[in-house]
């Protein structure tokens, strides 16, 4: 109910990629779970908050766009040849794809709140959210930022070792 007259209203389902370490495939495996329900015939938005290495943008070829702004905030970045996947992420605010963004925990957690709140998503049957490896405070932002509305859930990324 929290989530009516904001940006989220129109998602149906928010889920969580995390996992304890980096190198694992989170962002793989948001991409392909994206790409995945989109040839399901469903509406699908990526949001990447691994600000320390958004590759996303880079894995689906689309590194090189920016994002603008409309009366309700950013406007995501339309992915595929349908335009059909919508991605958000840090990496389309750095003035080169390969800037690693080095930040103190304040700086990032109100900047994952601001992808939480000021990105124009409209309807979506599924965001995914691609995370930093780790458990950190942005893990924390994130959920504390997305806890008002349909978080589905979380896919835990792990290895075999």
């Amino acid at each position: 109910a929290l989530a009516e007259g904001t940006n989220l209203a129109g998602v149906q389902h928010i889920v969580l990629v995390l996992s304890g370490k980096g190198g694992v495939g989170k962002s793989t495996l948001s991409t392909e779970l994206a790409l995945a329900l989109r040839s399901a015939g469903k509406r699908v938005g990526i949001l990447d908050v691994d600000l320390c290495g958004p590759s996303i943008p880079r894995m689906l070829r689309v590194q090189d766009s920016s994002v603008h702004q409309c009366d309700s905030g950013w406007v995501p970045v339309s992915v595929g040849q349908d335009r059909a996947i919508a991605l958000m992420s840090i990496g389309f605010l750095l003035e080169r794809p390969d800037d690693a963004v080095v930040w103190r925990g304040p700086k990032k957690n109100a900047l994952i709140k601001q992808f939480v709140t000021d990105v124009a998503w409209g309807d979506l049957d599924f965001l995914i959210v691609d995370t930093p490896p780790g458990t950190s405070d942005e893990h924390i932002s994130a959920v504390e930022a997305l806890r008002p509305h349909r978080l589905l859930g979380a896919v835990l990324v792990t290895t075999p070792q």
